[in-house]
């Protein structure tokens, strides 16, 4: 990794790809209730950023692995570093859904 890897956005597709690759890994999507409910990656839950102390209802498993998105990419660095905090140790934030180029749930 480069020194300047850090500062490129996070690849929604290629992070989609990794987690349905990645056995046991959960999609979380942080947005809030409605925007999920407006369109979401299929096989993602729903804990939004406000409520992400509550992920252990969603996936009690520390050793998980996560791979957490939102709308630009966000929300989903603050949940992937209070989930990192909370011992969350494998998680990744995969970026936004607005550059998602798959399907998605309604």
């Amino acid at each position: 990794m480069g020194l300047f890897d850090s500062l490129r956005p996070a690849d929604i597709n290629a992070g989609v790809r990794e987690f349905r690759e990645t056995p046991g890994a959960k999609l979380v999507d942080v947005r809030t209730p409605a925007e999920f409910a407006d369109g979401h990656i299929p096989g993602a839950v729903n804990v939004p950023l406000q409520q992400i102390g509550s992920i252990a209802a969603a996936v009690p498993e520390a050793a998980t692995p996560l791979f957490v998105y939102c709308l630009s990419g966000g929300r989903s660095a603050q949940a992937a570093a209070a989930l990192k905090r909370a011992g969350y140790g494998d998680v990744r934030n995969i970026g936004g859904i607005g550059s998602w180029n798959g399907e998605v749930e309604r």
